[in-house]
Parts: structure tokens; C-alpha cells; sequence
């Protein structure tokens, strides 16, 4: 388990996580619909993660939100760099009913996000716009490329939730360990 702690005038964070685990969490943001997100991160990635994030949720969810996925991002980055004996490349779709999301990601040590998921309003007290704040923070902190996409849906909840399992598999399968490939690039670096 590694560890990481953020400290603003917003947010107190503090997340460790096992890279390689089984997908258990203990997850307490202030904020319920993004605690139900990266609980599903965590079981379908295999990553154990342990988020506790006191903030001004008093305000909005924003600063939580985002302060978690730079928090999270930089954890990974600093799990998974250098990049070793790992495939590298992932990708996987997630139908919820009638949602259907696809993400595909490269560790590539340069933070590039492609998000086309077209959601607005509330799932809940939760606004849908900060979905994108958080894989934006996310995958700048963790330094990889990452494509989400929606395939096709309707309902809100299940979209974000296909976005956010997608993510999950599909990072899972990108670090999925293979001692025949070592450094993954014909750079000999990522």
C-alpha cells in the first residue's frame, strides 16, 4: 500500500492504494455519488483503495471531486512509472442495461484525455459535469492517455457509471503483468 495525503483551504485528502489487489475499498469522499463510482473503480480495476476526503461539500462537490482525482492520479502514477513488465495497453467495453461505454488507454507517461460523454444535469444532489473534472484530474496526474467514450444511452447514472467501470477494466488490463514484454516501448523508456 502506498499513500498520499493533499492538504488545501477546499479539501483533506488522504488515499492509499495497492496496486495490484483485489478491488476492495473503503471509500468516505463527502460526496455519495462519487463514493459509489470509485467503489466500482476499485472492485472491477483490483485496485484496493482507501479515500478519505473531508472538503467544502458545503459550497459543491467540485473541489472534492477533483482534488481526489488528482490525488488518485498521482498515486497511480507513481504505482505503475516506471513502466515494467506490464502490457501498457487496455481497453474494454461496459454495457450497463442500455448504455454501452468504451474506454481505451495507453501508459504512456504522457497524460492525454479524449472524453465525448454527453450528460448534463444531476444524478441525484450530484452534478454530471464534474464526472469530467475528475478523469480530466485523473488522468493528467497519472500521466496516461485515456479515451472514454459513450457508445449509446440514455440514463444518466448508467452512462457515468459504464464511464467509470470502463475505465477500471480497461486499466486493469493495461497493467496486467507480462515478464516476456519488460519496458513496453522501443524507446526503452515511458
Amino acid at each position: 500500500m502506498i499513500s498520499k495525503t493533499r492538504v488545501t483551504k477546499e479539501t483533506d485528502i488522504e488515499i492509499s492504494l495497492n496496486l495490484h489487489g483485489t478491488g476492495s475499498s473503503d471509500i468516505n469522499t463527502g460526496v455519495g455519488f462519487l463514493d459509489h463510482m470509485l467503489e466500482s473503480f476499485s472492485k472491477h480495476s483490483l485496485i484496493d483503495l482507501n479515500i478519505e476526503c473531508k472538503g467544502d461539500t458545503h459550497i459543491d462537490d467540485h473541489h472534492s471531486v477533483e482534488d481526489i482525482g488528482i490525488v488518485l492520479g498521482s498515486l497511480v502514477h507513481e504505482a505503475i512509472y516506471p513502466v515494467k513488465n506490464m502490457e501498457r495497453f487496455g481497453s474494454a467495453n461496459i454495457v450497463m442495461d442500455e448504455a454501452c461505454v468504451s474506454c481505451d488507454l495507453d501508459l504512456s507517461n504522457r497524460p492525454y484525455l479524449v472524453y465525448e460523454v454527453e450528460v448534463d444535469g444531476k444524478i441525484g444532489q450530484f452534478d454530471s459535469e464534474l464526472v469530467e473534472e475528475f478523469f480530466r484530474a485523473f488522468v493528467l496526474n497519472a500521466k496516461i492517455s485515456v479515451h472514454i467514450i459513450v457508445l449509446r444511452g440514455k440514463n444518466k447514472h448508467h452512462i457515468i457509471e459504464a464511464a467509470f467501470k470502463s475505465l477500471a477494466v480497461a486499466l486493469r488490463r493495461a497493467m496486467m503483468r507480462n515478464e516476456r514484454i519488460g519496458i513496453p516501448s522501443t524507446k526503452d523508456v515511458l
